[in-house]
């Protein structure tokens, strides 16, 4: 198969590692960066143009979309879609999970259930929103934030008021979410692929942060997941439409809640914790994922 993978870096751990895996499993790879792509927008032959060539032999493509460029890197996925190539996520559901209110929406439509969340426009409502999601201590996220950035922990009223009036004041658009204490700083990501979690690891925050990321100070280690934390993992994925995602989820009293579902994560701490060939996996789904599609009439396995 002739894989193209969208990144903007060939030295990034995860662009690397799904490189090596293709190569090493038979295929013909090549780092794109979708920056750098062009597109001839027609209903007879719609095409991709790199540093002056088509590329109109690809049979799939790996997203690998940053999120500051989701609008353009998605333009792309979407007219590599109209020719017809297979891409292990569509352009439709990164944008989905991209936005997070949006992807909190869907989740809530299929009965997902999450940490209780609000939202709202005007200043004027703040306190009647605090108390919509059970008070202080909550958590206000930024919607557009990524990796930790933009998320603050208030524990008081007045702090959250504080917060809340000064995201408003710049036009930020904010979610406020109920604090799961019983979590302890800790949260669990689950790498799934298709319909199938392959690989899991518990984050621990560092003492006094709130924040379980790795880049954060965050430390992590495998672990064990139940039943219906794999359950609500998979379903999350479905409800997206993605056929791969990071899931962060937290144990609750009422169970396993989801947090997010990340269309682009990161293989290199999941990888080094689990010890699992992770990129590799992703290439074999590909593989049969293209052959049950038989791309563009071409790829017979």
């Amino acid at each position: 198969m002739r894989i193209a993978i969208l990144s903007r870096n060939k030295q990034l751990y995860s662009t690397k590692r799904l490189k090596e895996a293709a190569v090493a499993r038979g295929h013909d790879v090549e780092v794109v960066d979708y920056l750098r792509c062009y597109m001839n927008i027609t209903a007879e032959a719609p095409s991709i143009h790199y540093k002056s060539r088509t590329l109109s032999e690809t049979d799939a493509i790996i997203p690998r979309i940053g999120a500051k460029r989701t609008f353009y890197g998605t333009a792309i996925v979407r007219q590599f879609e109209a020719t017809g190539t297979y891409t292990i996520n569509p352009s439709i559901s990164i944008t989905r999970s991209r936005d997070k209110l949006r992807s909190l929406q869907i989740l809530a439509m299929k009965g997902i259930h999450m940490p209780t969340t609000g939202f709202a426009h005007s200043p004027r409502d703040i306190d009647d929103l605090i108390q919509v999601v059970g008070g202080p201590p909550l958590i206000i996220k930024i919607i557009e934030g990524t990796q930790g950035v933009g998320v603050v922990l208030a524990e008081t009223k007045k702090a959250a008021e504080s917060v809340v009036e000064a995201f408003m004041g710049v036009n930020a658009n904010i979610i406020v979410q109920e604090f799961i204490q019983e979590a302890n700083g800790a949260d669990i990501r689950c790498l799934v692929i298709g319909d199938k979690v392959v690989a899991a690891m518990q984050r621990q925050a560092s003492p006094g942060e709130f924040r379980s990321n790795i880049h954060k100070g965050g430390s992590a280690k495998m672990i064990k997941i139940t039943k219906s934390e794999r359950d609500i993992a998979v379903r999350a994925v479905k409800a997206m439409g993605l056929g791969l995602a990071g899931v962060d989820l937290l144990r609750s009293a009422r169970g396993p809640l989801i947090m997010e579902v990340n269309s682009t994560p990161g293989l290199e701490g999941i990888e080094s914790v689990t010890q699992k060939d992770i990129a590799a996996m992703i290439i074999e789904h590909i593989e049969k994922s293209a052959k049950a599609m038989n791309v563009r009439g071409r790829y017979q396995g």
